[in-house]
């Protein structure tokens, strides 16, 4: 099994033959190429980010008579800056080790995932995904596509690695809501000290209480959901249809119990939910530091629920995956707690730099890096190595 762990994937969701001539659901390497070769695409996206930045960084602190706030940059304590550094690397590995916590469980009879996704693959195919969550928007759909293209290409079966996105995403995210719930809560009731706005504080933990009840609620879909629907159908070709819209759901689902089967296992989780916490509390790490390089200070408990209720602006479309609106959501967020804003804006500028723009130009090499993996595994597939494993799902057969 991947990364270690206890847990099996049951036989019924197993396919490890990922390389499916002409299936037309097999990312096509060509199309990966072209999203990162496009580069007038690049330079559009390019531009159009500089106009945003421009407007947040620029045209804002002019109209809230804040001209000066950008003349801040100059005044940083390097040493802070430095350890911002470091904290990032730490995100980094964090990172990875998400990555490789989520495959926890899946099967593997003769070693072969485990021989190609180590700690090398891994980092290749998480920082190139970073580097696509980044330059291409759609909420970060660019680094989804690019790690489901690199999982089946290591021989995970479609179903399977579907799913485990799935689950990345929901530990991910869990971590996200946990924290705003417990911050936002332990504000607004007096807990802890720091301003305590009901925007800033119940309103999120309560939405963020909701979207945890719905994404339990989703764990309740059937396994065999694909196969009811198809039953119930009365012509072959409705029960076709049935079946495939069925799978969507099905494959989420199967997705967010594995996620909650890592949080029950604590042996078979750990390194799935130790490295979403490392994750977040490396980039929030990254943010405390850059306050303290413009002598800010922030409460604990303000600090967490500002780094959320501005990454929340993820969601808003922007030339590249939230650049602009994450920023001025994190400046708005910080001032809503009420923080001087001469100390915000040179503060979030700097981590956003540092965090949001660092992974770029590794994530790229990692990405030409990656393509070179890849097509090492594609020769072993034409015949150096055996198949890893000839169970396929009666669904994945057709």
């Amino acid at each position: 099994m991947i990364a270690g762990g206890s847990g099996e994937v049951p036989d019924d969701v197993q396919r490890t033959d990922a390389r499916v001539p002409g299936s037309g659901e097999e990312l096509d390497v060509g199309r990966l190429q072209s999203l990162f070769g496009d580069w007038q695409r690049i330079a559009t996206g390019f531009f159009a980010l500089l106009g945003a930045l421009a407007a947040v960084y620029v045209l804002l602190p002019r109209i809230v008579g804040l001209d000066d706030a950008l003349d801040r940059i100059d005044d940083a304590t390097w040493p802070w800056l430095v350890a911002a550094l470091a904290f990032n690397v730490g995100a980094f590995a964090a990172y990875v080790m998400l990555f490789r916590g989520v495959l926890v469980g899946v099967e593997d009879p003769d070693g072969r995932l485990r021989r190609r996704l180590g700690v090398r693959a891994s980092y290749q195919i998480t920082m190139a995904g970073l580097a696509a969550t980044r330059l291409f928007s759609a909420a970060g759909a660019g680094g989804l596509v690019l790690t489901y293209w690199a999982l089946r290409r290591a021989g995970v079966g479609r179903r399977v690695a579907a799913a485990r996105m799935v689950a990345f995403l929901v530990v991910t995210y869990s971590v996200y809501a946990a924290a705003v719930i417990v911050c936002g809560l332990a504000l607004h009731f007096g807990l802890v000290a720091g301003a305590a706005p009901l925007a800033g504080t119940l309103i999120p933990a309560l939405f963020a209480l909701g979207a945890v009840a719905v994404c339990l609620l989703v764990a309740l879909i059937p396994e065999d959901i694909d196969r009811r629907l198809a039953a119930l159908a009365s012509r072959p070709r409705t029960a076709r249809i049935a079946r495939r819209l069925a799978s969507v759901p099905a494959t989420v689902a199967e997705g967010v119990r594995a996620a909650i089967e890592f949080a029950r296992e604590p042996r078979r989780g750990a390194l799935a939910l130790g490295g979403a916490a490392g994750f977040w509390a490396a980039n929030i790490a990254v943010l405390w530091a850059c306050f303290r390089a413009y002598g800010g200070s922030v409460e604990p408990s303000v600090l967490v629920q500002g780094f959320f209720l501005g990454m929340f602006a993820n969601v808003v479309p922007s030339p590249a995956a939230g650049a602009g609106p994450v920023d001025a959501g994190m400046i708005a967020a910080f001032a809503m707690f009420g923080l001087p804003a001469a100390i915000v804006f040179p503060a979030v500028l700097v981590y956003r730099l540092i965090a949001f723009w660092l992974p770029v130009p590794l994530g790229l090499v990692a990405y030409l890096q990656l393509r070179r993996t890849v097509t090492v595994w594609e020769r072993e597939d034409d015949g150096e190595y055996p198949a890893v494993s000839d169970k396929v799902t009666t669904a994945e057969a057709r």
